[in-house]
């Protein structure tokens, strides 16, 4: 299941990157959300390997527990990307209010720069 997981990370990447190198800002914004997705579900596959197990409670007899930290650790990151991501769209509503154009190559010129 580990193996089916990372290939879907690297598909993640490749499409991500594929939308990091486009000439459009919201395709930019895009590519890093879904980059970070990609991260985190990477992180997730190899902080835990996908186990089984019963939650770390004091008093329950169990033969194996899962750890809880790097869930923790990536639903933090999950709200940190979105809050990323939400000040980049309205980043790009700015700038293409401002500007009239969402292409990085036109937004070249411009004196705010």
């Amino acid at each position: 299941m580990e193996t089916l997981i990372t290939v879907l990370v690297g598909l993640l990447v490749t499409v991500a990157v594929y939308l990091l190198l486009s000439r459009n800002l919201i395709r930019v914004i895009l590519g890093t959300a879904v980059l970070s997705h990609a991260a985190h579900l990477l992180l997730m596959t190899m902080g835990n390997g996908l186990k089984k197990g019963s939650a770390p409670l004091l008093g329950e007899n169990a033969n194996s527990y899962v750890d809880a930290l790097p869930q923790a650790l990536i639903l933090t990151a999950i709200v940190i990307s979105f809050a990323v991501t939400a000040f980049l769209l309205v980043l790009a509503y700015r700038t293409y209010k401002k500007t009239g154009t969402d292409d990085l190559h036109a937004l070249r010129g411009f004196n705010d720069e």
